[in-house]
């Protein structure tokens, strides 16, 4: 059965972000709310959760999972920042922003794009996803709550409960979101490619 947690957006509660760790490291699949839309999230090498979600949003293996990190050197952990990348993402988060880069060793497989090795990486500007990363110790595994077929991210709580429900663990509900999703730079080479236009003013990495 589905857990639908109303959270604070600006003082998440602590007993209710306890409980959805609890649920992420049972392996739980989780819709929660980000500076840029809702999102769905799993601890890392959880391959069932991994598996759903892409079920969930039709991906298939040459789609770019992001992890969504606590700050920058988490970042430095599991993707490899030179240092005008560093000054870059320093520069950038948190903020509405995925960024593609080189993934290290310590990024499971099943993640990884199979013929680039890239990783997608974020820092979010938003205080439940910030208070979910300070409890779990380590990156979720995330990918933008877009449906199949739309271009935007789902922005509200009860909409997803009854578009997802039936194949969620939990819903946290921290109120809507932005309309927008992240825009999303690869700095694997320099100058830095567009992937995507979003919320994230693309004008420092033209």
């Amino acid at each position: 059965m589905t857990q639908f947690f109303q959270i604070h957006a600006q003082n998440p509660q602590k007993r209710l972000i306890d409980q959805a760790i609890t649920i992420l490291q049972k392996g739980g699949v989780v819709a929660y709310p980000t500076d840029s839309g809702y999102a769905l999230g799993c601890r890392l090498g959880e391959k069932k959760a991994v598996e759903k979600i892409k079920w969930l949003r039709e991906l298939d293996d040459r789609h770019n999972f992001t992890l969504v990190c606590s700050d920058l050197s988490e970042i430095g952990t599991y993707a490899k920042v030179d240092n005008s990348v560093f000054r870059l993402l320093k520069s950038h988060t948190p903020g509405a922003y995925t960024f593609i880069l080189n993934a290290t060793n310590e990024v499971p497989r099943l993640l990884l794009h199979p013929k680039r090795r890239s990783i997608g990486v974020r820092v979010p500007d938003h205080n439940i996803t910030h208070a979910l990363l300070d409890a779990l110790g380590e990156p979720l595994m995330s990918v933008t709550l877009i449906p199949v077929g739309e271009a935007l991210p789902m922005t509200d709580a009860e909409e997803i409960r009854d578009r997802y429900g039936a194949h969620l663990d939990l819903i946290i509900d921290g109120g809507a979101c932005h309309l927008e999703p992240t825009t999303v730079v690869d700095l694997r080479e320099t100058p830095p490619t567009i992937v995507r236009e979003g919320r994230g003013d693309t004008a420092p990495f033209l």
